[in-house]
């Protein structure tokens, strides 16, 4: 389970995942996106956790002074690393997200989206540290998260990808509550409001839950 994505459900594969995604959920993943670019300045240096195949990159780029992603999986890195060979200010390194090799405080903006919070099944406490660890006093580090408004249409979309074979079979019995099961050992987990606040119990951070299009729920993080 701690390398579905790197092993199962990278480059290609990965890409497919939001191709066949429905119009409820590409207008969640607009959403989702266009709120993180709100938060993006000119000059700012930017870090993505988790950037994957790099759906967004491009468009972040355009905001920022300088972007880089980082992944688990080469596989996913070098198949951007064709899509990106003529934008300058983007950097993909093969990294995991909980072990960054940055310095303190390196960057503006860093971008954990997608539910990447769960989806990177890493210790999340840590998670949270290293990101605060790399931002700069004042900066803005966003995690997100599902909303439990999103989730009749949220789980649509894993039943496709399960159609597809991009996941195993969903396990009808175990899948609620928020939390999606496949057979092959594949789970979809989120992070609650309640449950964040506590993550970052002993971060000297501020901590802001918005809620988007009532399908994503913002986890802004400011280290003071």
């Amino acid at each position: 389970m701690k390398n579905y994505y790197k092993d199962k459900l990278s480059a290609q594969r990965l890409k497919q995942c939001y191709e066949i995604a429905p119009p409820r959920v590409q207008q969640y993943l607009y959403e989702e996106v266009n709120y993180v670019l709100q938060k993006i300045h000119p000059g700012d240096m930017v870090l993505e956790l988790g950037c994957g195949y790099g759906r967004i990159l491009p468009q972040l780029t355009q905001r920022a002074h300088r972007v880089i992603g980082i992944d688990t999986s080469l596989v996913s890195l070098y198949l951007r690393r064709e899509m990106l060979c003529d934008i300058s200010n983007c950097f993909l390194v093969n990294m995991n997200a909980i072990r960054l090799a940055f310095n303190d405080r390196a960057f503006d903006r860093v971008v954990c989206i997608q539910n990447g919070i769960s989806a990177f099944h890493v210790n999340q406490k840590d998670l949270i540290r290293e990101s605060i660890r790399v931002t700069k006093v004042g900066g803005t580090i966003l995690f997100s998260s599902y909303s439990d408004k999103f989730w009749k249409d949220r789980l649509e979309w894993f039943e496709l990808q399960s159609k597809a074979g991009l996941l195993g079979v969903i396990d009808n019995e175990k899948t609620r509550d928020g939390v999606i099961v496949c057979k092959d050992g594949f789970t979809a987990t989120t992070v609650s409001p309640a449950q964040f606040l506590l993550l970052t119990t002993g971060f000297n951070v501020n901590v802001q839950v918005i809620e988007v299009d009532e399908s994503s729920i913002f986890y802004e993080v400011t280290p003071l």
